[in-house]
C-alpha cells in the first residue's frame, strides 16, 4: 500500500480546483476562546506547512476567531512566492458569511463580504458560502440576490451554502441561483446527507463539502472498547458537539459497534479508523471533498490523512460496515436541522434562547375597536385594499389567511414548482404564527389549494416534513388560483395553554 504524495484534486468549476481533503479552520475559535488571538504570522506559517504537503485548500467562516486574518497573512506569503504546494497548484480559500436574520439590503450584504475580503487581503473570494439561521425569515433570498450581484462584479468566484436542508436548497435552485456547493455534516454517525440531499445535488450539479467526518475525534482507535468519558473530560467544542450526535444515534454502544467494524476494516488494509471513516464519506457520489479540522501549530495528522486515499473498500468491508451502521438510530430531520430545531446537536447545546433573540418577521398589532383580537399585516398592498389580515388571533385561536409564495413586492418564488412554493408558504405561515405567540406545533388544520393536481405528491411530502409530527386535519383540492401561483395554503392553530 502506497499513499499518494498529496491528496487527489477535484474540479468544482472550470476555474475552481480543490483538494479532496480540505483543511478546516474552525478550531481557531476554540483555541482562542479562553485567551488571546493566535499570532497571525506563526499561524500563517503553520498553514504554509499544510500547503507544502498538498493540503492547499482551506475553509473558514467570518466568526471562526481570527481565521480570516490568519488566512490573509498566509495568502500574502503565497502571492510573494513564499509558499509552495506539493500539488503545484495555488492555494484556495473559502469562507462563510453567517448574518443574523433581518433585512438583507445591498449595503448590509456588501459590508459583510467586504469585511471578509479585507481580512483575507483578497479582491475575489474563491467560494463564498451562506449560512442562514431561520428559514421563516425569507431574506436569505435577498441575500443570495445581492451575493449574485457581487459575483457578477468579480468579488466572489462561486456561491455555496452551508447547512441548508434539501427543501431550501431546492427553493434557491428553482429561483435560478447557481449553487456550486452545500457544506453539511456527513459521517458514519450522521448519514442524512446521503439521502434526499445527495439525490437532489446529483440531479442539479451541486457538490457536497462534508464536515464532521471524524466525529470530533471520536472515530479513532483511542475510543475502541473504552468506557464513555464523563462530560467534564470533554474539553473542546468539537467533542462537545459530536458527543451529542453519539447520544442521538443510540449512545455509546452504537458508537462502539461502528468503531469495532471500522477497526476490523482498518486492520485489514493497514490503515487507521480515521482513514476508514474518511474514505467512507469520500466514496459517496455527491461528495466533492471532506473538511478535516486543524489545530494550527499544535498537532497535525497529514501523513495519516493521506492514507485515506491508499485503499479501496471491497464487498466484505461494505457489508461489515453496513451491518454496524444498521444498529444506530438515524439523526432526525435533514441536513442542518440541528441548528434550527431540537435536538440541537451543537457544541453549545440548546440554541432555543439564541434563536428566540432574532427579530420576528412580522409584528402583531391590536385590531382597532376589538381589544380581544390581534392581527398580522405583512405589508402587502392588498391587505388594506381587499380588507383582510395575514393572520388573526382571537383568544387561543389563530387563523392564517390563504398564503402564496409571494416574496417582497410581488415576486413569485419558485415559478412553476408547487413543492418549492409549499416550502416558502409554510415558512411564511410559521412566521405569522410566531408573531402571534404560536408555532407550527399548534396547527390543527391546513387547507391546500393546488392549480395542477398532478403536483400533489411533492406538495404533500413537503407538508409532511413540516407537520407530519403533529398531523393536523388537512384538505387538498384542485383550484383555479389567481395569478401565477401553483399552490395556496391556509392554516388554523390553537395555542396550547
Amino acid at each position: 500500500m502506497t499513499s499518494p504524495a498529496f491528496p487527489p484534486r477535484i474540479r468544482l468549476a472550470p476555474d475552481l480546483e480543490i483538494s479532496r481533503m480540505v483543511t478546516g479552520l474552525w478550531q481557531i475559535a476554540d483555541m482562542e476562546r479562553d485567551g488571546p488571538a493566535l499570532d497571525p504570522d506563526k499561524a500563517a506559517a503553520a498553514m504554509a506547512g499544510y500547503a507544502a504537503a498538498g493540503f492547499d485548500s482551506f475553509d473558514m467562516a467570518d466568526h471562526y476567531g481570527s481565521a480570516e486574518i490568519i488566512t490573509g497573512r498566509f495568502l500574502d506569503l503565497a502571492r510573494r512566492g513564499k509558499v509552495a504546494s506539493a500539488s503545484g497548484k495555488p492555494p484556495t480559500a473559502f469562507t462563510k458569511w453567517c448574518p443574523e436574520p433581518g433585512p438583507m439590503t445591498p449595503a448590509i450584504v456588501r459590508a459583510g463580504i467586504e469585511r471578509s475580503l479585507t481580512r483575507m487581503g483578497l479582491e475575489r473570494i474563491d467560494l463564498l458560502q451562506l449560512h442562514w439561521w431561520m428559514y421563516e425569515h425569507p431574506a436569505y433570498l435577498d441575500a443570495m440576490a445581492e451575493l449574485a450581484k457581487l459575483q457578477a462584479e468579480g468579488k466572489i468566484g462561486h456561491l455555496g451554502l452551508t447547512n441548508f436542508n434539501t427543501d431550501h436548497l431546492r427553493v434557491l435552485v428553482k429561483q435560478g441561483f447557481l449553487i456550486a456547493t452545500n457544506q453539511v455534516c456527513f459521517s458514519l454517525l450522521d448519514r442524512r446527507a446521503g439521502e434526499e440531499m445527495s439525490e437532489f445535488c446529483l440531479a442539479h450539479g451541486i457538490r457536497l463539502l462534508a464536515y464532521g467526518t471524524l466525529g470530533g475525534g471520536f472515530l479513532s482507535e483511542r475510543w475502541v472498547g473504552q468506557p464513555e468519558p464523563p462530560a467534564p473530560d470533554i474539553a473542546d467544542w468539537s467533542k462537545m458537539k459530536y458527543r451529542r450526535f453519539i447520544q442521538a444515534i443510540g449512545g455509546w454502544a452504537a458508537l462502539q459497534a461502528i468503531l469495532s467494524a471500522a477497526h476490523d476494516v482498518a486492520k485489514k488494509h493497514r490503515v487507521s479508523i480515521a482513514n476508514v471513516a474518511t474514505r467512507w464519506i469520500l466514496d459517496q457520489p455527491a461528495v466533492a471533498a471532506v473538511i478535516v479540522g486543524a489545530r494550527l501549530g499544535e498537532r497535525e495528522h497529514r501523513r495519516d490523512n493521506l492514507r485515506s486515499f491508499a485503499f479501496d473498500f471491497d464487498a466484505e468491508d461494505k457489508a461489515l460496515m453496513e451491518t454496524a451502521l444498521a444498529r444506530s438510530t438515524r439523526i432526525p430531520g435533514d441536513c442542518g436541522d440541528e441548528y434550527r430545531k431540537p435536538p440541537y446537536l451543537t457544541a453549545s447545546g440548546d440554541l432555543s434562547h439564541h434563536l428566540s433573540q432574532f427579530p420576528s418577521v412580522y409584528q402583531a398589532s391590536p385590531v382597532p375597536g376589538r381589544p380581544d383580537r390581534q392581527r398580522i399585516d405583512s405589508g402587502s398592498i392588498w391587505e388594506p385594499l381587499a380588507g383582510y389580515s395575514r393572520a388573526i388571533r382571537l383568544g387561543d385561536r389563530i387563523l392564517v389567511s390563504g398564503t402564496t409564495a409571494t416574496h417582497g413586492a410581488g415576486e413569485v418564488v419558485c415559478p412553476g414548482d408547487a413543492a418549492g412554493q409549499t416550502v416558502y408558504i409554510l415558512d411564511k405561515i410559521a412566521a405569522s404564527l410566531s408573531a402571534l405567540g404560536a408555532s407550527l406545533d399548534d396547527v390543527i388544520r391546513t387547507r391546500i389549494y393546488l392549480r395542477n393536481t398532478a403536483q400533489w405528491e411533492g406538495v404533500s411530502l413537503v407538508h409532511g416534513r413540516y407537520l407530519g409530527h403533529i398531523r393536523p386535519a388537512n384538505t387538498l383540492v384542485g383550484a383555479q388560483l389567481v395569478g401565477d401561483y401553483e399552490v395556496e395554503i391556509e392554516a388554523e392553530a390553537v395555542v396550547a395553554r
